[in-house]
């Protein structure tokens, strides 16, 4: 094996405190999510309360209205992230054992599931109060890359969601059954930090394109063109990212090492490549017939 990284020693848990014999603990993954949308909570009241940034100098929402609409966007990302992870990652296991799901505690959350749920959230939303939807749309893209930064940094301290082997000095090498499972290869195995790869395409670079459009070229003035960039960035960087991400083990047989979820004359999408090219569509579409008000 050539040189890589072992993998730091970071628990889990933040802190845990024992209340009447029962363990109540701060994790990671937890703190990731509160604080991301704490931070894009206040991105997107920062742009609204810009009206320069807008067509018209008129924001499509206010502040008080933004409160509001993250009650509805929390309940969708839980509801969608749930429902999307049952459905397109373990429809049977779930049809066999029903009972499981609603213990969101013990994992299992679906991105593109959590999208479709903050969708009908807002759409929801903004046909109640006769919002305009496109242009809310672009103002919610803004506040949604710290909670992917943060989220997939989490995920890297849980030691989950890792990528597949690999020789490059960067591998890291995973404690538990991400080491050991490394086919014929004896010893410990690295893999790529693909949480870091997502950390850094779908939260630093795409936030830092989203907020530089937004402040600096304009952006929010083409009703579409950031809701687009979003879809199309993160759809992009997403199917890039599969290559080197390790697919759920469901997938993974042993005529299908690569755990593809759809096969096309020798090559094929994993599940996460199915269901970020949609995003990719509808994103280049929104882009194209983006214009200044």
């Amino acid at each position: 094996m050539r040189a890589s990284i072992m993998f730091p020693e970071i628990s889990p848990e933040i802190f845990s405190i024992t209340v009447f014999g029962m363990e109540f603990a701060l994790r990671w993954y937890a703190l990731a999510y509160i604080v991301g949308i704490l931070i894009g909570w206040r991105i997107v009241v920062a742009a609204v309360r810009a009206p320069r940034l807008w067509p018209n100098d008129e924001a499509p929402i206010n502040p008080r209205q933004i409160e509001d609409l993250l009650t509805w966007v929390i309940l969708g990302v839980i509801l969608g992230g749930r429902l999307g992870y049952i459905l397109f990652y373990k429809p049977a296991y779930y049809a066999a054992n029903p009972a499981e799901i609603l213990q969101i505690w013990q994992g299992g959350m679906a991105f593109h599931g959590g999208m479709l749920g903050v969708i009908v959230a807002a759409w929801l939303y903004t046909s109640a109060h006769k919002l305009n939807k496109l242009r809310v749309s672009d103002a919610m893209v803004l506040g949604i890359w710290p909670g992917l930064l943060l989220g997939r940094i989490a995920n890297f301290i849980n030691a989950e969601l890792w990528g597949r082997q690999t020789e490059m000095p960067w591998g890291v090498i995973f404690p538990g059954h991400a080491a050991q499972d490394c086919g014929q290869l004896l010893g410990l195995c690295a893999r790529h930090p693909s949480q870091l790869y997502e950390a850094a395409m779908e939260g630093l670079i795409l936030g830092a394109l989203l907020l530089w459009l937004a402040w600096r070229r304009g952006g929010l003035k083409r009703s579409g063109l950031l809701s687009g960039v979003f879809f199309a960035g993160y759809g992009a960087a997403r199917f890039i990212v599969e290559f080197f991400r390790q697919p759920d083990a469901h997938f993974v047989t042993e005529g299908n090492p690569l755990g593809l979820a759809l096969h096309l004359g020798g090559y094929g999408f994993t599940m996460g490549q199915l269901l970020s090219l949609p995003m990719i569509l509808i994103g280049g579409y929104l882009i194209a017939r983006a214009k200044p008000a």
